[in-house]
């Protein structure tokens, strides 16, 4: 699957088959996060992958009682280890740079077959409880992954592209 089609065919999943995610599939998936940019190359990203059924259930739980996030065969907690820094514009880096990489990591994922779903909603300081997460490491988003019970492709609505660009100028 070529970049262009993985981003059409890309869709947010919370129906789970039962197939097991494959050791080689989630360490490409994986791989693809790792080749992600960061700023000034730092990689401040780190993963937890979560397959353990009770750990999978209690994370689900804190993440606003969403039994889909629970229910995937892998759900990977998307941190970063960072010291806050922020840019030069303005932002913080490490919230841009895990997005990056689980952008790659979705995508990566839809090649392989599997789907995924940015998760949000939940509670960071319970996560990193369960996880045993260090204290100093930042919880940015949760996203279950595995085989979609549905793998039918979704009508994505839009804007147009002339709604969203602007040339030159605002």
């Amino acid at each position: 699957m070529d970049v262009y089609e993985a981003i059409r065919t890309r869709k947010s999943v919370r129906a789970w088959s039962e197939r097991l995610v494959e050791e080689d599939r989630l360490e490409r998936v994986l791989s693809a996060a790792r080749l992600a940019p960061s700023a000034r190359n730092l990689q401040e990203w780190r993963f937890v992958a979560v397959s353990d059924p009770g750990l999978r259930r209690r994370i689900g739980v804190e993440a606003a009682a969403q039994e889909f996030v629970g229910a995937a065969p892998i759900v990977l907690a998307c941190c970063a280890e960072t010291d806050g820094r922020v840019m030069r514009c303005g932002q913080q880096a490490y919230p841009i740079d895990v997005a990056i990489a689980m952008d790659h990591l979705t995508l990566a994922a839809a090649a392989e077959g599997l789907g995924t779903c940015w998760v949000g909603s939940f509670d960071e300081g319970k996560v990193r409880e369960i996880l045993g997460i260090p204290p100093a490491v930042r919880v940015v988003q949760l996203m279950p992954l595995g085989y979609p019970l549905d793998p039918s492709p979704v009508e994505k609505q839009r804007l147009a592209l002339s709604a969203i660009v602007h040339r030159e100028r605002w």
